[in-house]
């Protein structure tokens, strides 16, 4: 509760920022940012994805945005382009909730042969009715948790490689959400969910956000111990 309230108040927390500071606040200090940097984000066709890739194209960083709509990414490319005209927007198809779909993005991305310094995992739907993905999961589950799940996999040894091979730490940061505090001890499960007359819609949302934050911390935890000042992953909350 108190964790929401600040949110909604706009108080800093421990970054010195809070929901009220924009992105360009962010990163006003970060315009000596080492070159170049490659960022991936998903789910960068609109809202926090969208800011978060004009910004960071503005700051000097080639930003590849995974996206299930190439129009919408091309709108954004050429929004971007307008404001800043030397920066480097590639647009790449990815489908979260196929697993087919994210093996081919790495697939496409590896064959760029580009580094890979920061991973952005933002993409997020709400879903009020239950649905499946061609995988036969949870629809909700299957996009914000697994597809971002097998995506980190998949690209963690080339963020491992660039980190070796540049000195700079990674950056992968998954995008949760403050509902997660919805989901109580002992009733983390998506047993009933998969009943359309239980289906409910917040709580499929809200426990994909905590599964995030879940993996967020074991994968921190392993990167740590495997190697150690080479990546630093977090998540931020919506």
């Amino acid at each position: 509760m108190k964790e929401t309230l600040r949110y909604l108040a706009g108080l800093a927390g421990p970054s010195g920022y809070g929901s009220n500071s924009t992105a360009e606040q962010v990163t006003q200090d970060c315009s000596l940012f080492p070159s170049k940097l490659t960022a991936i984000i998903t789910g960068a066709t609109s809202g926090i994805g969208a800011e978060t890739a004009r910004v960071l194209a503005k700051r000097g960083v080639r930003v590849v945005v995974a996206a299930r709509d190439l129009r919408k990414a091309a709108e954004l490319k050429y929004g971007i382009l307008k404001e800043t005209p030397a920066a480097e927007i590639i647009l790449l198809e990815i489908d979260l909730s196929s697993l087919a779909s994210v093996k081919r993005f790495s697939s496409d991305f590896f064959s760029l042969e580009l580094p890979l310094n920061i991973l952005i995992n933002n993409a997020g739907i709400y879903s009020q009715n239950l649905e499946f993905s061609e995988d036969k999961i949870e629809m909700t589950f299957a996009t914000n948790y697994l597809g971002h799940y097998l995506l980190t996999n998949l690209l963690l040894e080339n963020m491992i490689e660039t980190a070796e091979r540049t000195g700079i730490e990674g950056r992968i940061i998954n995008v949760s959400s403050v509902i997660h505090y919805w989901v109580k001890k002992g009733i983390f499960s998506f047993h009933e969910l998969l009943h359309p007359k239980k289906y409910n819609g917040l709580c499929a949302y809200a426990q994909s956000k905590l599964a995030n934050i879940l993996h967020a911390k074991e994968i921190a935890r392993q990167l740590k111990v495997n190697f150690q000042h080479l990546f630093f992953f977090f998540f931020v909350r919506r």
